[in-house]
């Protein structure tokens, strides 16, 4: 007993002096690359961050050397097994691989892999060290759930970036083409690393689509409209009538800003926006302006009221109709529920139903983000925001990438950099691209108030411009669409926000991702969705009785709006009310790129 307390004492005085340590090189590690300006506060803040995660890792195998030494001697065996592999294939017997990639890891797909002993030998060590790392990380005792997801995530980003296929001395594949192309491959690699740093000044983003192939407003968000309004933080689009006769009630669809409207009106095939206009709809949608610093003071109640609040105004002055539906997608619905809440506090009813796309009002478990969603990390940003005034756009997208950090990124570096292929021309990663910044207030409000604190569901909680709001006052029917997959806005969750919702409520789950599951065209005939009558308590109750359709959700969801558009009258073209055409759809403030938003 006194032998092992001696070891417990000696353990816990190793991991002290290795903290002070380590936290005093970091404090000055810290201190010089802010000082030097290297390195801005947001990735200062998450190199802090990864930093806490790799020395609790290290404390782990301080303070639990037996847990390590069974880890260690589980990974000998499998080395062993990979060195009676690496025998029988030498000798020419028949062998099976010791451990094979995921099912969706595509980075050893090419013969090279296995028909090379070295690199077959290579890329299994490998994926057993890797797996090996991950599950002692997972394994880890004594850690919340937030901060063990936060230290997967991060051993899950170091596993990733040693992969053999991200280097062109061990991956077959990349040594072939270099040797087919007599080295022309790094050469356009360069070419490609160039241009990606060119069109993302002071920000690295990997290229990811032939941007050359796109145009918004030439082969992009091509639907004919005219922008009929407009403020500092929108425009409002007002699109063209393809039907003699139109639902009364006007259709108003508040987009995220975080990214631009025109996911919704992509190709014509694709386009949510073109089919709503075919099924004889008064399509109004506002677009966000792209901020810069003059928009740093903006915040949340700002966008409720020049957004929403006024774009409400707007359609009226447009129609002559007083009711309206509303679509909210992602956090434009976040918004939209907001905006419900404070319209039912000051007794007005401009709204007949509202729909919600992939919308997360309870924040409870905000999905793979939620490695960020602390309050170390929030401050950071925040900092950041203060010296600039606003979020980059860019920051935030490739902070989604590293979500998925083999398909989103090193897929592409490989691609693109080491085999010197240019990008396919795909119009959804070139909008994945086209990415929108934040304004410094209104960005922190969100981070905290919902994120953070997830205090949008709490009754009265939440005041925006003077009122308090409540969700579960709302008594508006609603229809929440939400995806299976999404990893943004994860369905159970969107689900507990829909629970809280006043009202009568319709919830449907589609299949596939956040924007596949939404962007799904009846022609394609896939994913199918899932509906159920009742509201269940608990989401896997509802999907247990839920009746699964296949094809898309889109001519479920026209049935049931089908309650709420009044009677048909003559379809109204742009201008035809009071509000005069200011230019033709898409728009200017959809064309404003982060970067140059940034310079503003």
């Amino acid at each position: 007993m006194f032998g092992l307390d001696l070891v417990s004492k000696t353990a816990n005085q190793l991991v002290k002096a290795f903290n002070d340590n380590v936290r005093q090189g970091q404090q000055q590690l810290e201190k010089w690359l802010g000082d030097t300006g290297l390195v801005d506060d947001t990735k200062l803040s998450t190199l802090s961050e990864m930093s806490d995660a790799y020395r609790t890792m290290a404390e782990d195998l301080l303070l639990h050397p037996l847990r390590f030494a069974s880890a260690e001697i589980d990974l000998a065996k499998k080395h062993l097994g990979l060195a009676r592999y690496t025998l029988a294939r030498l000798t020419g017997k028949p062998a099976g691989p010791v451990v094979e990639p995921d099912q969706d890891d595509r980075r050893f797909l090419a013969q090279d892999w296995q028909k090379h002993l070295p690199f077959d030998v290579l890329q299994q060590a490998y994926l057993i060290n890797s797996k090996a790392f991950l599950q002692w990380v997972e394994n880890m005792e004594g850690l919340p759930g937030p901060s063990r997801d936060q230290m997967l995530f991060y051993a899950r980003q170091l596993t990733s970036a040693l992969s053999p296929s991200n280097y062109p001395l061990t991956n077959p594949e990349v040594l072939r083409i270099t040797w087919e192309r007599k080295g022309m491959n790094l050469v356009d690699g360069m070419r490609n690393l160039a241009e990606d740093l060119r069109q993302n000044p002071n920000l690295f983003n990997v290229g990811m689509t032939d941007r050359s192939a796109f145009e918004v407003g030439g082969n992009l968000a091509t639907t004919p409209g005219k922008v009929v309004y407009q403020n500092e933080l929108m425009q409002l689009i007002q699109y063209t009538p393809t039907t003699k006769t139109v639902a009364q009630s006007p259709l108003l669809i508040v987009p995220p800003w975080i990214n631009k409207f025109y996911i919704l009106d992509l190709t014509a095939r694709n386009s949510f926006i073109r089919w709503l206009v075919d099924q004889g709809q008064t399509v109004f949608v506002v677009s966000w302006r792209n901020p810069g610093p003059a928009q740093k003071d903006n915040g949340w109640e700002d966008y409720m009221t020049l957004g929403p609040l006024a774009a409400m105004d707007a359609v009226r002055e447009a129609t002559g109709e007083e009711r309206m539906n509303a679509i909210g997608y992602c956090i434009g619905g976040t918004l939209l529920g907001s905006t419900m809440a404070w319209l039912e506090k000051k007794q007005r009813k401009p709204i007949v139903s509202t729909t919600y796309l992939t919308t997360l009002l309870d924040f409870s478990d905000p999905g793979g983000i939620g490695v960020f969603i602390n309050d170390h990390s929030i401050r950071g940003i925040e900092r950041a925001m203060d010296r600039k005034g606003y979020l980059d756009g860019r920051a935030m997208a490739f902070t989604f990438n590293l979500l998925r950090e083999n398909d989103l990124f090193w897929s592409y570096w490989t691609n693109n950099y080491l085999k010197g292929l240019k990008p396919a021309a795909f119009d959804l990663l070139y909008w994945n691209t086209d990415g929108t910044n934040l304004p410094a207030r209104m960005h922190s409000y969100y981070l905290r108030e919902m994120y953070l604190h997830n205090r949008l569901v709490e009754p009265d909680a939440l005041s925006l411009a003077g009122e308090s709001i409540n969700l579960a006052e709302i008594q508006v029917p609603s229809f929440f669409l939400s995806a299976r997959q999404d990893h943004i806005a994860k369905w159970k969750t969107t689900y507990e926000g829909a629970k809280v919702y006043g009202g009568q409520v319709t919830f449907v789950l589609s299949g596939s991702g956040h924007i596949a599951g939404v962007i799904n065209p009846p022609y394609k005939e896939k994913y199918g969705y899932w509906t159920n009558d009742d509201l269940p308590a608990e989401a896997d109750d509802w999907f247990q009785s839920a009746e699964h359709h296949p094809g898309s959700w889109w001519p479920h969801w026209k049935t049931w709006i089908a309650n709420f558009e009044g009677p048909q009258v003559p379809a109204r073209q742009p201008g035809d009310g009071k509000l005069d055409i200011l230019e033709d759809a898409p728009g200017s403030y959809v064309k404003v790129k982060a970067a140059e938003a940034g310079r503003c």
